[in-house]
């Protein structure tokens, strides 16, 4: 085999490990930003339901209240 074929080789090998390599990074920097942004997903959650409207809440509230309105309607 002539020496320009040899290193016509050698060239497509050393592109294809540095592509490879590249490669690599960018898949594990993807996992994780992946698994940062479930994080993140998860913490929004739990403030939207911490902060939930007053409607939904609003029955359990009247009922923990309940008592106090009859004590203030006897007054």
């Amino acid at each position: 085999m002539p020496a320009a074929a040899w290193v016509t080789l050698l060239a497509i090998v050393l592109v294809v490990a540095v592509v490879g390599l590249s490669l690599l990074r960018v898949i594990f920097q993807l996992k994780h930003v992946a698994w940062t942004l479930g994080a993140v997903v998860v913490g929004v959650n739990a403030i939207a339901y911490q902060t939930r409207t007053v409607p939904e809440v609003l029955p359990s509230v009247n009922s923990n209240l309940a008592p106090v309105r009859a004590m203030a309607e006897q007054v």
